[in-house]
């Protein structure tokens, strides 16, 4: 249960005591913590390599060189691209371009591949956004072609860094900056906010409008949300702003388009919003084709120009799902067709020819979640590379997935071709031929670093909550207490009820309503993705309180993330 004597005496006193029972379980300690103004922000002087940037930025702007942007083709490499093109151009700048690689042909990252392709848009200065800290080949590439390269990225840097005239990153070694968990549209934001402080500091806004780098925060909302970062003091400021100015109306055509065609109503945008509806949609480009088209999206000036981009993006996403869905049905079925139980495993491996590689990202997610371990899923890399597959890994707490490939990599040389990533995610290439080699060699990696009972399912929540508790005002106070994301975790509670009713909706989804156990009141509740649960009639919920909307109604509808039978065996514990 909850510990309330973590929350300092009266310091958050005036809060309802639901909003003092999930703050408390989330170290919040002073109702400064509360205040995500932008006051709150920290600087940007302490992000190392920031000075060097900007000198290179601000002769670039005032000397009309021409400036490239190389993104990377997810969501927050494409708000990255976006915010760094046209921030820049509000600033001044007379030439901004960007090229975003295929993954199909291109792999990852500012690759020489890539600088061949940039090199054809004759640039003065190349800048990475959410990538080149691992790009050693390419930056050589672009210092031998006498272009000037700026590495702005997030990811964990290896031992050897780019040749660039300047790298802004948080995660290299000697950077001071207070946080280490900005996406990369977070870490080219702050570049540019400094970028155009400099300026103004020149008078080069003495006769030509000066924006103001916070209209752009919409962007930074959504790349932050939809990379799943750690959501630390910092980036709830930034995504609480973005998510203020988004609802008051000030959000750019593209994202207002997004919104529209994913059903959600900009004006009551939320955190869940942007990382469950926005960002896959913006997703599904890079996955399935060329994340061109999520930029041009997120630039395009007009509601008109916006919606046509998003529809086509919310096609892609239809057929993203409709792929995801049958190869996270084969990869289950492989799982189970093991002779090894799944239970003596502590890391699965699944691959099947044909998959798509786009979309092997999200199947090791869905399969980590129905097993409760650490996942790569493989694909054929294809093409130019017809003998390597590309995997994509997601992980559990408790493992450092990149970590674990980095063992691999310095136990086993030449297993692993290329690899990167984040503690619960990374990407990684390997020779199809060493496929079984290295399941078992991430097999024995993860048996190493995994602490005793880290693969037992434990579903931590806030606790259970008496009737009185479970209203639509406490759903709106929720909600409203955000931006909750990875890190900082939205509120979730369990609690034992009856099935009063129950059917089938939206072919796939179960609405249910539930009385507690004991209790008198009933409530909706809906959990997606849930197979009918014939003869059981009592079960345990894990859910959150939500706010559905229909028909111009508001009503209390609990979300249920687990749904399980009074006899399985599951631990449920609060935090």
């Amino acid at each position: 249960m909850i510990d309330e004597r973590l929350v300092p005496d009266g310091v958050l006193d005036d809060l309802p005591p639901i909003l003092r029972r999930v703050l408390a379980g989330r170290g919040v300690a002073t109702a400064a913590e509360l205040d995500l103004g932008t006051s709150g922000l920290l600087p940007p002087s302490g992000l190392r390599g920031l000075e060097a940037a900007v000198e290179r930025l601000v002769r670039a702007v005032r000397e009309g060189e021409r400036i490239l942007f190389v993104g990377d083709f997810d969501a927050d490499g494409a708000t990255a691209s976006a915010l760094g093109v046209s921030l820049l151009q509000a600033m001044g700048a007379a030439d901004v371009r960007f090229i975003v690689p295929n993954r199909f042909e291109f792999g990852y990252g500012l690759t020489p591949e890539i600088v061949a392709l940039a090199l054809r848009e004759e640039p003065a200065l190349i800048v990475t956004v959410d990538n080149g800290i691992s790009s050693i080949e390419g930056a050589a590439c672009a210092r031998e072609a006498g272009l000037d390269l700026i590495v702005t990225d997030h990811h964990l840097p290896g031992k050897e860094l780019p040749d660039a005239l300047a790298i802004v990153n948080p995660n290299q070694v000697g950077c001071e900056f207070g946080s280490k968990n900005l996406a990369g549209v977070g870490v080219i934001w702050y570049l540019l906010a400094a970028t155009r402080r400099r300026l103004a500091e020149q008078n080069w806004f003495a006769h030509r409008p000066q924006p103001n780098p916070a209209d752009w925060l919409d962007l930074v909302a959504l790349g932050t949300v939809a990379d799943v970062v750690p959501l630390d003091f910092n980036n709830r400021v930034l995504v609480e702003q973005g998510l203020k100015r988004m609802r008051a109306g000030r959000l750019r055509p593209g994202l207002r388009a997004l919104a529209r065609v994913a059903g959600r109503v900009p004006e009551r945008l939320t955190a869940q919003d942007l990382g469950f509806a926005l960002g896959p949609r913006l997703n599904a480009a890079g996955r399935l084709e060329d994340m061109a088209i999520g930029i041009r999206c997120l630039l395009a000036e007009t509601d008109a120009a916006a919606m046509q981009l998003a529809t086509a993006l919310n096609e892609l996403n239809r057929a993203r799902r409709e792929i995801e869905q049958e190869m996270t049905a084969e990869a289950e079925r492989a799982v189970v067709a093991i002779d090894i139980d799944p239970a003596e495993r502590h890391g699965l491996c699944v691959y099947q020819p044909g998959w798509h590689q786009g979309v092997v990202g999200i199947v090791a997610g869905r399969v980590r979640e129905r097993f409760n371990r650490p996942v790569i899923a493989f694909a054929d890399v294809g093409g130019s590379a017809p003998d390597e597959l590309k995997g994509s890994a997601r992980s559990i707490p408790g493992l450092h997935v990149r970590d674990a490939l980095a063992d691999i990599a310095a136990r086993v040389p030449g297993l692993i071709l290329r690899f990167g990533g984040h503690a619960m995610a990374a990407g990684l290439t390997i020779r199809r031929r060493h496929f079984e080699r290295f399941e078992r060699a991430f097999e024995s990696a993860v048996r190493a670093r995994l602490e005793p009972g880290a693969l037992a399912h434990r579903v931590l929540t806030d606790g259970s909550l008496d009737e009185a508790d479970m209203t639509l005002d406490n759903a709106e106070l929720l909600t409203g207490l955000g931006p909750w994301g990875q890190g900082f975790p939205e509120p979730v509670f369990h609690g034992r009820v009856e099935i009063v009713s129950s059917r089938v909706v939206g072919e796939t989804h179960l609405k249910l309503v539930v009385r507690p156990l004991g209790g008198s009141a009933v409530f909706d509740a809906i959990k997606f993705r849930q197979a009918p649960l014939p003869g059981v009639s009592r079960v345990e919920l894990v859910y959150h309180l939500s706010v559905n909307e229909w028909r111009d109604r508001r009503s209390l509808q609990l979300l249920v993330d687990e749904l399980r039978p009074l006899d399985a065996s599951v631990a449920v514990e609060s935090v």
